[in-house]
């Protein structure tokens, strides 16, 4: 009977978490053929994708892992500058905008895994408060070397200095990081039919790595850490693995974000991203990937949806946050979930008795 359950729940969030997002693409991209979507919304929408990724990345670390990270948003930030070097130097070489995004994500991922790496390496030995407070330096950092960073570009090649800009360009030659002006003249790639399928393929990475064996030692060290040690478990392993993926995961997110505006600065992958992108994570549920995507989406949305209140926008929005985290921890919540999971569990276990009869 557990076994049961615990299989129907697994299949229940992977077909809804798929199940949302195919409905919403296929709803937005009616919306967009039949201009029935506001310009404003319409320029939401690889944001909110990106914000998507973000949130179900962080859900990987606060949720499965069990760890507080407040520096999420400087592995987005690597992500989004490194993704922006990458697409402007391959320009020439790769005229194709699709791809050349595509490889810019992927090497947005790499290098945000290896940021994870270096950073998850000593922070990891900490908990509680420690790994929050390691962790939320870690953003500023980023920032901060964000900028004081210059890199241009020209026929020699790439050109890097910091603090002040040491190098000459040619005069064919731009500069693609100005320090604390961040980057302009951003070519836009990012379109929403990328960012369907940048969460398409972190929806399928988080929910296989969550049903896995390596997903329950992850588990099994966040409920109890010294009973998964004295079983063998390699913890520090583990949770390397699941931060650094969490970490490559908002990279790819970050350069999906940053492809898509014109004018990108170290500004806008601050302290508070950190803060919206973990309240997705905790109005959603932790452990929740499908509350994760939900709460992304309409909480991205909806400031632009109360903009006609005017006055009254804000004040809206912080009561239906107040609502929402109130439902969320509530004991209706919990046993309208458990009444449907115990419905569910005896229909299959009907199902399965009448086929083995």
């Amino acid at each position: 009977m557990k076994q049961i359950k615990q299989l129907l729940a697994a299949r229940r969030d992977s077909v809804a978490a798929f199940g949302i997002v195919i409905i919403a693409f296929l709803i937005v991209q009616a919306m967009i053929l039949t201009d029935n979507i506001s310009s404003s919304l319409n320029g939401q929408l690889v944001p909110i994708c990106a914000y998507v990724v973000m949130a179900v990345s962080l859900n990987l670390t606060v949720g499965i892992l069990g760890e507080l990270s407040l520096g999420h948003a400087g592995f987005m930030s690597v992500g989004a500058f490194a993704g922006i070097v990458v697409t402007t130097s391959l320009e020439n070489a790769i005229p194709f905008g699709p791809l050349r995004l595509a490889i810019a994500m992927v090497i947005g991922a790499l290098c945000a895994a290896f940021a994870g790496v270096i950073v998850g390496i000593p922070v990891l030995r900490l908990k509680g408060d420690y790994l929050a407070i390691v962790t939320l330096a870690f953003g500023e950092i980023i920032k901060n070397i964000i900028n004081v960073l210059y890199i241009g570009l020209d026929e020699k090649g790439l050109h890097f200095s910091l603090l002040n800009q040491t190098f000459e360009l040619s005069e064919n030659g731009d500069m693609i990081i100005n320090g604390p002006m961040g980057v302009s003249g951003v070519t836009k790639l990012s379109s929403f039919t990328a960012g369907f399928v940048l969460i398409l393929i972190t929806l399928f990475l988080v929910l296989n790595l969550i049903h896995s064996r390596t997903g329950r030692a992850v588990m099994a060290v966040r409920d109890n850490r010294i009973a998964a040690e004295s079983i063998g478990i390699p913890v520090t392993r583990y949770r390397l693995l699941a931060f650094v993926i969490s970490a490559a995961l908002a990279g790819a997110a970050g350069t999906l974000y940053a492809m898509n505006f014109s004018t990108v600065t170290a500004t806008k992958f601050d302290f508070n991203t950190s803060i919206l992108i973990l309240v997705f994570v905790v109005l959603g549920g932790l452990g929740n990937i499908w509350g994760s995507i939900v709460a992304a989406a309409l909480l991205t949305v909806l400031p632009e949806l109360l903009r006609s209140m005017n006055d009254y926008r804000m004040l809206i929005y912080a009561i239906l946050l107040i609502a929402m985290m109130i439902f969320n921890n509530s004991s209706l919540k919990k046993r309208i979930l458990e009444k449907r999971a115990a419905a569910r569990a005896e229909k299959a276990e009907a199902k399965h008795g009448k086929e083995a009869a």
